[in-house]
């Protein structure tokens, strides 16, 4: 492993992509400890510290990478991104102008890049109001009044300051996808995770005997299944016929086409995470609908059978939008490509949307089953609320899932210049 990580720094090219992910995670982390200007930090901490933190506001937090409980400068975090993505994921399926704009290719996809961007600005105002308003009011939340001292000036520094960070981080991790490793927002995620882990691990030393010897078990064995579940793959083999191109005859030969048991990676679960916060966080925002809180808290059954669910579908959705069946048997036909036993062209289509389906049923009902199994162990076995938020099912997926693309995409950066990889 360590000569593996030496050989990706010898690469001058991939040595900046890693040193410029790294420079953008810091800022990051230096953004989420910058105070906004008009609050008071000491006041939302005491009311996380008053019962807000065993709330929805508690996961909101984790994600956010602790810089919701001080109303730092990135308190809002990637999620009005996440969510924008999936609304325009969504509707171009139902609008038919941002279908045909999807069809266009790199000048369509810009052009969709470009919406998303607006609806994040304006989730995030939305978020940032709601949020204003519910620390003004924090007897709602069981704890005490925070930002006493608020007034029209302040409360729109507050929101602008707040809208601000969540488009620069926005940008941030479109950064880091384009020049550095990785999906630059999955990695603001796995980093926000990271940062509550020591928390986790405090709370989980301090814990029961039962705790501190079932809890590592646990955590092992969700490691090593994600792992083994994510680089599982059905290979389907592939023969090239001879052919004649200009003026000389290209040899035929054999391939296969690997299909991920897993192919949307962790995307499913962020997805997952972001719907599933609508419904409390609506909850807390309007109080006629606090009911909402109440069925939907974290590591509630309401909310566990809602994340499953959820789950399983953005697999398929998120695999139909990566995999287009049709098009690679296109792609194979115009190369003189076919799968042995079955005709080109429309029934080659159809037989890999046949495998890809068997193969996305069980990885999504295991990508369901890992994010809530774990859940349920912490909630019956007597764990605290730290333990539940940053050793979770969910968060364990995600810092995994995460960990393992980017190590794929640094393994394929790798091989293209002859050295050996990461993953053996």
């Amino acid at each position: 492993m360590l000569a593996a990580v030496a050989n990706a720094l010898r690469v001058k090219e991939l040595r900046n992509r890693i040193l410029f992910t790294a420079a953008m995670l810091l800022l990051y982390r230096a953004g989420s400890w910058l105070p906004t200007p008009g609050v008071n930090t000491a006041e939302i901490q005491n009311l996380f510290s008053g019962g807000a933190g065993s709330t929805i506001l508690g996961y909101l937090n984790l994600f956010s990478g602790q810089a919701l409980q001080n109303l730092s400068f990135f308190a809002l975090g990637i999620m009005p991104y996440i969510t924008a993505s999936i609304i325009m994921q969504l509707m171009t399926v139902v609008v038919p102008r941002l279908e045909a704009l999807q069809k266009e290719g790199e000048a369509g996809q810009k052009k969709i890049t470009q919406y998303t961007r607006y609806l994040t600005v304006i989730l995030a105002l939305l978020q940032s109001i709601g949020y204003v308003i519910l620390f003004h009011n924090g007897s709602v939340l069981g704890g005490t009044n925070s930002l006493t001292s608020l007034t029209p000036r302040s409360f729109i520094l507050i929101v602008v300051t707040l809208t601000a960070g969540t488009t620069l981080l926005m940008w941030m991790g479109e950064l880091i996808t384009q020049r550095g490793i990785g999906n630059g927002q999955s990695l603001i995620i796995f980093a926000s995770i990271l940062v509550s882990l020591p928390v986790g691990v405090s709370a989980w030393a301090n814990s029961g005997t039962f705790q501190r010897l079932s809890l590592p078990i646990i955590v092992l064995a969700v490691i090593v299944a994600v792992v083994y579940v994510n680089e599982g793959q059905r290979r389907i083999p592939i023969q090239y016929a001879k052919r004649m191109v200009g003026r000389r005859m290209t040899t035929g030969g054999s391939t296969y086409m690997p299909l991920r048991v897993n192919m949307a990676g962790v995307i499913p679960v962020i997805f997952a995470v972001a719907v599933l916060f609508l419904p409390p966080t609506i909850g807390q925002l309007v109080p006629a609908l606090n009911f909402l809180a109440d069925w939907f808290a974290p590591a509630s059954w309401a909310s566990m059978i809602l994340e499953f669910g959820l789950i399983v579908m953005f697999s398929f959705f998120y695999t139909a939008v990566q995999f287009n069946p049709t098009e690679q048997a296109e792609n194979l036909k115009k190369n003189g490509g076919f799968i042995p036993g079955v005709r080109p062209g429309r029934p080659t289509a159809q037989y890999l949307d046949r495998v890809m389906t068997r193969l996305t049923l069980p990885g999504s009902i295991f990508l369901g089953t890992i994010a809530i199994a774990p859940t349920i162990f912490i909630k019956y076995g007597g764990f605290s609320q730290a333990v539940a938020q940053a050793l979770g099912g969910t968060s364990i997926l995600i810092v995994v899932g995460v960990a393992l693309d980017t190590m794929r995409q640094m393994e394929s950066q790798v091989m293209m210049r002859h050295y050996e990889g990461f993953l053996k």
